[in-house]
């Protein structure tokens, strides 16, 4: 029964954005998937203001980013991004307790990051032996704080299926997230198709995208996979948040420069200002040259480049 609700849902969306129109639009889903450019630190500003900036953000870490720890407006969501199996104490838990000592608002936070995935493409690499005991250790229990914590968040591919179902059974039902993050590179029938296959295996739990996006597509594809996502992820209620990946300049961008939601020049592109509720730009992204191109892939990775490296020494 719940198999045929979803698939009659997502018939329904899938029919009401085939048509999606390169408009405006506001949400409070919105957030910020936040990978900061040590060449433009200015750009950070970028994601504050407009008709609809984004209501909350992360980075990938347990301490908010310097740019933002100060704005109201953007709440911070704390990751535990990685494991060890030689880790000790609570740090990212008394890292939380602090950050609310000290008077955050935290009410969210999220778990490993692909933990199915390699560390070349920004995944935790995890053991399902070693996610469940430092989630038991650190996650499980901010829940007593009233904070909402959630799942691993696994790639789309079939690994993380397998992976989440080896990592709940591993728990033994001591890992009780409150939602479940979705993370999707591909087209938009097929990102529906997942989430709706989320929802039907954990139907008790909200769904946050938290990142997702289409690479490596003409802007013509690219820009109608953007208003045909915003428009189902605004009008499906089980959807609470999302965040698209593409907050960086086009010319260091590893999915693709139309992805991107600022141009080389940092001038917001028609997506970009779309997400943040204003109308098309006309600013047109563009590549880097190929040399530029191997450096785009370490500029974008380098926050999770420096969270491997902290777990590993």
């Amino acid at each position: 029964m719940l198999r045929t609700a979803l698939l009659s849902a997502i018939t329904s969306l899938l029919a009401s954005t085939t048509t999606a129109q390169s408009t405006a639009s506001t949400s409070s889903k919105r957030g910020l998937c936040h990978v900061p450019s040590p060449d433009h630190p200015s750009d950070d500003q970028i994601w504050t203001s407009g008709a609809s900036a984004p209501t909350w953000y992360y980075n990938y870490q347990s301490e908010p980013s310097p740019a933002y720890a100060n704005d109201a407006n953007m709440q911070f969501v704390p990751m535990l991004w990685g494991a060890s199996a030689s880790d000790t104490g609570t740090p990212f838990l008394d890292s939380v307790k602090k950050q609310i000592a000290g008077g955050a608002n935290i009410s969210y936070v999220l778990g490993f990051n692909e933990p199915d995935g390699g560390h070349s493409t920004g995944g935790s690499n995890l053991a399902v032996t070693t996610a469940a005991a430092r989630w038991k250790a650190e996650m499980e229990p901010l829940k007593a704080l009233g904070i909402k914590v959630g799942a691993p968040a696994v790639t789309g591919a079939e690994s993380g299926w397998q992976w989440l179902e080896n990592f709940f059974n591993e728990c033994g039902g001591d890992c009780n997230p409150d939602f479940i993050p979705v993370h999707w590179y591909g087209n938009f029938e097929g990102m529906m198709s997942h989430i709706g296959q989320v929802m039907a295996t954990y139907p008790n739990m909200k769904v946050w995208v938290t990142e997702y996006g289409f690479p490596d597509q003409d802007l013509e594809t690219t820009q109608s996979f953007y208003n045909q996502s915003a428009q189902s992820f605004d009008s499906w209620s089980n959807i609470t948040h999302y965040s698209y990946f593409g907050a960086f300049r086009s010319d260091v961008s590893n999915v693709g420069a139309n992805a991107a939601m600022l141009t080389q020049e940092g001038e917001l592109t028609d997506i970009g200002s779309w997400y943040m509720g204003g109308p098309a730009t006309n600013n047109i992204p563009e590549a880097s040259s190929a040399a530029a191109s191997v450096a785009s892939r370490s500029y974008v990775y380098h926050v999770f480049a420096a969270v491997v490296w902290w777990y590993l020494v």
